[in-house]
Formats: structure tokens, sequence, C-alpha cells
């Protein structure tokens, strides 16, 4: 039976979220007002109108869609009047309520601005319309949280920056406040003496410096309040660590104190504190493995602070007070704090290894006394670089005629190849023959082919080898000594291999380049007479046993 519009009772529903799915959409009073023009267009009879501002992505969150739909399931109304279906629905239980509802006829219409939905009609029409606007939201959060992931990752926090920072939003990071970035600096330094608590800082912010918080358009401008200033005690983020949902990320934005200015404080509060990141980065785990057992090295960090009452030193992660002395930790007058980071094997295959741990300052001591049994200085660089130079050069009259030799060779196995090809097509030779002899002269031609390209990468290659080598030799230990964590680990895997930690002494089979200088260049540099020899113009250093050396060194990275 034919339904037309004139018997339909319409209720007149408008709908638009502060989020950004409707961000394009237009306002509900405007909605309304072309809904209103398009149903004196059609002879659209309204009962009702419905409006509101929620978002339809959960079920059950939107009352007044909630009281329309148990309206016309009364048979209050059988029609809904609507800008778009996604008004109705952004979720599959409300699109399946709804695609139900027509199916049965409880609901005899759907008119949107663009078109009529009708009981009649293929149910896979409004299938795919509702299934769009539900996948529309389900493609949002994922991108959305994507993106959130990703900012995160890059070493940025979401939202609105912490008291003291400001978000830049032309390059989207987190920036200093000039106006308060050292005032709550300051507050860290005044709660870091030990003679102020929180409550008081408070006092002197507000009251003293006229602290004020951020303006923004429907708050803030006021001044600190006492649950601000706690938070700002407790938040990792000025120690450069950003917290999300309990992962930890590192920060790219400029942190405000250290970490272990932070650990002081929570000491101070009474607090364990919050944890470190989980994934904290230590510099040599993975490298080195335990000497008695074959398991691998870990670290661990450990924390201590030596009593300002009574001097014992002591691990306060589970203590408040002294376990001597009894003196609480946040009484504490300018306790010492120590932080730790052992290296030690894992136990994984003998839980009964004897070796013990050593401290990260005494292995990269031992590191550094290795980088110096290699190091060189720079008269010694400049005159080594110098006569691997002049023998890349002799060399060069070498490589040319042994290139030209294997071009000889190879121009020799193109023209054999062509005339075998004149052979066969005169008929002079059989298929067999010239399949089997084409094979192998295309075998020898590759063959020559790669030799031209290994000689000229050779020759190319292993100058820039040295002297990358040689810079390493000089500058490692610099380099070490000054780098960050990554910086330390790429030097140390660079120089050896078979890493050993025995007895807490580090064993290294250094890099074969590393040995020689080691072994050759080094002892020559430890005598005076070595050190500055007779120099000539052509040759620098007149020194048989240096350059012998370097020799070895040139054919070794040649291979």
């Amino acid at each position: 039976m034919e339904i037309t519009n004139q018997k339909i009772k319409y209720f007149l529903y408008a709908r638009k979220s502060s989020e950004s799915e409707d961000r394009q959409i237009q306002s509900i009073d405007d909605q309304v007002d072309r809904l209103k023009k398009l149903a004196a267009d059609l002879n659209l009879s309204i009962k009702k109108i419905y409006t509101e501002a929620k978002s339809a992505k959960k079920p059950n969150n939107r009352s007044i869609f909630d009281e329309m739909i148990q309206q016309i399931e009364s048979g209050e109304a059988d029609g809904i009047l609507c800008w778009h279906l996604n008004r109705l629905t952004r979720n599959p239980i409300d699109s399946g309520k709804l695609g139900w509802l027509l199916q049965q006829g409880i609901i005899k219409s759907i008119q949107t601005i663009e078109r009529q939905y009708l009981p009649d009609d293929n149910v896979l029409l409004f299938s795919v319309e509702t299934g769009q606007a539900n996948q529309y939201i389900l493609d949002l959060s994922r991108d959305t949280k994507r993106g959130l992931l990703k900012k995160l990752n890059a070493g940025w926090q979401n939202g609105i920056a912490r008291l003291g920072y400001i978000n830049d939003k032309e390059n989207k990071i987190i920036i200093k406040d000039p106006e308060r970035f050292n005032l709550v600096r300051k507050m860290w330094d005044l709660m870091l003496t030990g003679n102020y608590t929180p409550p008081k800082i408070l006092d002197i912010a507000n009251r003293e410096w006229g602290f004020k918080t951020r303006k923004f358009k429907r708050m803030g401008g006021n001044p600190l309040s006492r649950s601000g200033i706690y938070n700002i005690f407790t938040s990792l983020f000025y120690a450069g660590v950003i917290e999300s949902k309990g992962v930890q990320y590192d920060g790219k934005h400029e942190r405000m104190i250290t970490l272990e200015e932070y650990d002081r404080v929570q000491m101070l509060l009474g607090r364990k504190g919050k944890p470190r990141p989980k994934s904290r980065i230590f510099a040599f785990t993975g490298l080195m493995r335990c000497g008695e057992c074959g398991c691998l090295i870990t670290a661990e960090a450990k924390n201590q602070i030596i009593c300002s009452e009574c001097k014992l030193k002591f691990s306060y992660e589970n203590k408040t007070k002294c376990p001597k002395c009894g003196t609480l930790i946040e009484k504490m007058k300018n306790p010492t704090i120590l932080n730790y980071i052992y290296y030690h094997c894992t136990k994984k295959r003998n839980k009964n290894c004897t070796q013990g741990g050593v401290e990260v300052k005494e292995l990269e001591k031992q590191i550094d006394e290795y980088l110096a049994s290699i190091q060189i200085n720079q008269k010694y660089l400049d005159w080594a670089i110098n006569h691997l130079r002049r023998t890349h050069k002799l060399e060069v009259v070498t490589r040319d005629e042994i290139i030209k030799s294997q071009q000889g060779t190879y121009n020799d196995m193109v023209n054999k190849l062509d005339k075998l090809l004149e052979l066969r097509l005169k008929e002079e030779i059989t298929e067999e023959e010239f399949k089997e002899k084409k094979t192998s002269l295309i075998k020898e031609k590759e063959r020559i082919q790669e030799l031209l390209k290994d000689s000229d990468h050779r020759q190319n290659q292993w100058l820039e080898l040295s002297e990358k080598t040689f810079n390493f030799a000089r500058y490692a230990r610099f380099w070490f000594a000054e780098g960050d964590l990554q910086r330390k680990r790429d030097i140390l895997s660079t120089l050896g291999q078979n890493l050993i930690l025995d007895g807490k002494k580090l064993r290294i089979q250094l890099q074969e380049p590393f040995s020689i200088i080691q072994k050759g260049l080094q002892p020559v540099l430890q005598k005076q007479e070595r050190l500055e020899p007779a120099k000539d113009a052509k040759n620098g250093f007149k020194n048989e046993k240096s350059t012998q050396n370097l020799d070895g060194f040139h054919a070794l990275l040649r291979r």
C-alpha cells in the first residue's frame, strides 16, 4: 500500500555536537529552519521538534533521541524529518534500531534534505548509508588516535601545556612560557632546599610574586591553587617525561628540572614517587655477556640517600625514615641523594651465577682505557692519512692497468658471443653446441663484469674507510666522554666484539683495524723518538716500523 506524506505525522530531529565530526554541519537553528521550509514545500505535517547537542558515537548517549524513538513506538508519530541520516545515527546499535522500525512499518518515512527512506525500499540502501556514517566515526577515531600517538612518539604532549609552558599553535609544539617558566622553576628551587612546604611556596608565589595562571577564554588568570602547586611538584613533565595512559615518553620540550631533582622532591613530599619509564634506556645492555654463565648483561638503577642526621647511606625507595636514627625523610635538612646504575648478569641460565655487578662509572672507565690504547695524536693522524693518500695515488696506475686488462677480457667475451651467434645463424654449429658455448661465455662475461665493478668499488672505498678508522682512533675518547647514551653505545659497538664481563672486568676483542693500531701504532707513539722522528720534505715521518704498520693496515682494509 502506498504511503503518502499527508498521512504521516513527523517528528523533526536536529542534532549537532561539539566534536570534530560535526564541525562542518550546520547549526541546530539552521537545520530546523531549513527542514521547516522542506516540510512546507512537501506539505509534511510536523507534530513536534526535537533538538539536542550530543554525540551519536555511542548508543544510549542521547536522551532526546531515545525519547523520540519511544514516542514513535507508542504511535505518537510515524515519520522522522532530519537533515541527514548521520544526524540520527553514527553507531550500529541505533542504526539497527531505526532499520528495524522502518522495515516493520512502525516508521513509515524518514525524510532528509536529499531523499526519502520508506519501508518498501531495498534494506541494503539504508544499511549502506548508515554504515557509512558508522565507518566515518571509526575512521575518525582511528586517525585521531594514530595522530595523537604519533605526536607522543615524536616527543610532544597532546592538549594544553603544563603551567610554565605554552602551546606553539603554529608549529604544534610546546615551548617555555616567557612569563611563568622562571617562576615555576623558582618554586622547584624553594622546594629543593627542604626548608619550604608546598603550602608555604604557594603563599609566597601568590602573595609576594603576584603569580597568576594563564588566561583562557573562559577560565584562568587566577592565583595558583593548592591542587595546582601539588600538580606541579608531582608531574614528571617538568623532568622531560610525558605520561599518557600508563605509558611514558621522552619529551622534546625543554625540561625544567632533572630526574634527580624530581626524585628528591618526591622524597621531601613523603611519596614513593611515580615510577620512572619502564623502558628506560641503558647504554650498554644487550652488548655484553657474563664470563661465567654466558647470559646477557643487563642494567638497573638504584637510588640511595645519606641521612643528614646520622650520615647512614640507605635505599629510600621503600622507606619513609632513616633505619638507624629514625629521622623522617621529609624532615631531613638537605640530605644527599645518590643515583647509581649497575650492570650485572641476568642469571637466566644459572641462578647461582657468582658474578657481581659493576657500577656504570667503573665500566665506562674500563671502556675509556681501551679507547686510550688506540688513541693517536693529531700529528700522527695527519701523517698516517697523508701516507695512505700517497699510497692510493701510486695504486691508481696499477688499478687502471688492471681495469684495462679486465675491460679487454670483457670486450673479448662480447666479441665471442657475437661470433657465436653468427655461426649459429649460418648453421655452422648445432643448437645444442650454441646453447652450451653461449652459457659458458655468458658466465665468464658476468664474472669479468663483477670484477670490473669490484675493482672500482674497492679503490674508491678503502681510503674513505681508512680515514674514518683513524679519525675514530683519534677522537673516540672525546666522543665517548661527551656523548649521550646512544653515542656511547655506538662507540662500544664499533670498538670491538665478544664483549665479556668477568669479575667486574670488561674484556673486549678489538675489531681488527683497531687491534692493528693498538699493537703497532700505539707503541710507536709511546716513545718520544717515535712521536717526533726526523722528517724530510718527501715522506714526513722517517720511521720504517710506522710505515710497515700502515701498509699492513692498508692491506687489511683492501680485503
